[in-house]
């Protein structure tokens, strides 16, 4: 089992949802008109309590009913532009939240999947989905309905505030003096909401990883009866997440609690001053209700804010979660000034005493002073005990790695100076473990060239020899393969995967024993459509077995990730041990890898 995500050091700032600005920026047009909104819904929500002072101080007080009317009027009209304009200052904002939100998830997966297995390595998948998910989705109430609360309470309090100077200079003093006590507990509990916030994310992206890895795992968990076990552990993880999940909601009832309190107290307090006041003649009663009315406004907005403070917290843990991702950078990335091959590459690949070790095991060399050349058209052959380097060989050609010393070259042209996926567009590769995606089995095929036709995709699955049992499934090539193509047997997703690699048409083929899942009748088929499709192309094949082996042009014996032997089959039999010893074991042997 992976080991649970450590926490990560505690923010003190909002400094990470500056993060967002680029994204806010395109939309500038809608954020101006949803300030609009704001500030005109923000006015006549104001005006209510002057119309209410004139109502009581000009309206009742002149006995007519015609005064009273149309100060009732003015009333209606205030309240209603304060509800056309708050709704279009709702939609605004939460339209750009969405959209923003949007934007943030489409930019991490970019970012994500083009990062090499270095990152990988270290990071598990997860992790990356409970950030593309979970923190997103918190991100997204930010932008959204957090955001569109904070901005209307923050602009009402501002406005309240400069109102209720206006209305009593010495209430309003009183009342300011008071703020910084309301304020100052607040900030503090609000940090400590979102400490806990970004610890209950680390628990819950513990708990989305370890189910990915049982569930991607799920015939071996019960092959060996561990059901129970990966249920325990899970059932720790969730319980984990829960008790993160429950001191982050317990501080942030504190935080409401406390900040009503305050928020309210304080105006109670005011309120008491201003009825002296009133008492004693130096206000008027429409003067303290609408003192009231601001006073209410500011203690509505004061614990709006409070309450968004925990949602703002907790989005700033999760904006910071994304961040990270976004600044992520890959190892392998495109020289400034890239080297180009040609449309279609010959094909001559050298290896120039390379030497290589894996970043997770430094130390042990993967490939040590290995140095190859193969010629364009040229069939080589790798093979050698478990660990020797042959896969090796094969990351470095598709450039997931850089050699640490050495290079590799393709037509001359040093990998390190190439554009990855311009490098990766000439090469062909069919894993032994193939990798199929959960849709149709037409569209798993067109993988190799997103934009071939339909027939150009047939005709590949008939080279292949998967065109019999593709027609066979219930809705043909259009059938839904599930979930890494578990519909299939294994024969079938390699066929498939041979396919994929017929259908791009690449010069140089990685073949990592692309038969090896094979019945005899299939891999006789398979065999005869590799044969077709290698000839004219530089094919490297990791060769466990003594059929593939027997065909190739060369044959490179690795071990401890060096050359110990090059030749046909005859020759090495004769000269080199430890291929001897592998041929007589028919390249079956369990500790072949």
């Amino acid at each position: 089992m992976a080991e649970p995500t450590p926490d990560r050091p505690k923010g003190r700032s909002l400094k990470p949802l500056r993060a967002l600005a680029p994204f806010i920026r395109p939309y500038r047009g809608r954020v101006i008109l949803a300030m609009f909104a704001l500030l005109v819904a923000a006015a006549s929500m104001l005006a209510l309590p002057i119309a209410l002072r004139q109502l009581i101080d000009h309206g009742m007080a002149s006995q007519s009913a015609a005064t009273v009317n149309r100060y009732f009027v003015g009333f209606l009209f205030a309240a209603a532009m304060f509800g056309g304009f708050a709704a279009l200052r709702f939609y605004y904002v939460t339209w750009i939240g969405e959209r923003v939100v949007a934007d943030v998830r489409d930019a991490v997966y970019r970012r994500v999947i083009r990062m090499d297995p270095t990152f990988f390595e270290v990071t598990r998948t997860g992790e990356v989905l409970s950030r593309l998910t979970t923190d997103t989705t918190l991100v997204q109430t930010i932008a959204g309905s957090s955001l569109s609360v904070a901005l209307r309470s923050a602009v009402s309090m501002s406005g309240a505030l400069v109102m209720l100077a206006l209305t009593s200079g010495k209430l309003m003093i009183a009342l300011v003096l008071l703020m910084p006590l309301i304020v100052a507990p607040l900030i503090i509990v609000g940090r400590q909401v979102r400490s806990l916030s970004r610890s209950a994310q680390d628990r819950i992206a513990d708990s989305a990883g370890l189910a990915g890895e049982t569930l991607n795992a799920i015939q071996t968990v019960q092959a060996y009866t561990l059901e129970e076990l990966q249920s325990q552990r899970f059932g720790a993880a969730v319980e984990s997440s829960f008790v993160a999940g429950v001191q982050r909601t317990r501080v942030r009832a504190i935080l409401t609690a406390l900040g009503t309190t305050l928020v309210f107290g304080a105006i109670t307090l005011v309120l008491w001053l201003g009825a002296r006041e009133v008492l004693a003649g130096r206000m008027t009663s429409g003067q303290l209700a609408q003192f009231l009315l601001y006073a209410v406004y500011v203690g509505a907005a004061a614990a709006a804010l409070s309450e968004t403070w925990g949602e703002v917290q907790r989005g700033a843990g999760a904006m910071e979660r994304l961040a990270e991702l976004l600044a992520a950078t890959p190892a392998v990335t495109a020289p400034a000034a890239p080297a180009h091959l040609a449309r279609r590459a010959a094909g001559r690949i050298r290896f120039e005493h390379v030497s290589f070790e894996y970043p997770s095991r430094p130390g042990a060399a993967a490939l040590d002073d290995f140095s190859l050349e193969i010629t364009p058209g040229e069939t080589v052959a790798f093979v050698g005990p478990s660990g020797a380097g042959k896969s090796t060989a094969f990351q470095l050609l598709l450039r997931f790695y850089d050699p640490k010393s050495g290079r590799v070259t393709l037509d001359g042209v040093n990998l390190a100076e190439l554009v990855p996926e311009e490098l990766r567009g000439q090469i062909g590769l069919v894993p032994q473990d193939t990798v199929l995606f959960g849709t149709s089995a037409r569209e798993n095929i067109r993988y190799g060239r997103p934009g071939a036709t339909d027939a150009e995709t047939e005709a590949a699955a008939e080279a292949a020899a998967a065109d019999g049992f593709l027609r066979e499934l219930p809705e043909g090539y259009e059938s839904f393969l599930g979930e890494r193509g578990l519909r299939l047997s294994g024969g079938q997703r390699q066929r498939l995967a041979i396919a994929r690699a017929i259908l791009k048409d690449p010069p140089v083929l990685l073949l990592d024993e692309a038969t090896s899942s094979l019945d005899a009748e299939s891999e006789r088929l398979v065999q005869e459509a590799l044969e077709r499709l290698m000839r004219g192309r530089t094919t490297i094949i990791i060769a466990h077995r003594l059929a593939t082996v027997l065909k190739a042009d060369r044959i490179v014996v690795m071990d401890h990730g060096r050359i110990v032997g090059t030749g046909t089959h005859a020759e090495l039999t004769a000269s080199n041990p430890l291929y001897a010893r592998l041929a007589a074991l028919q390249f079956s042997a369990p500790e072949l890898g």
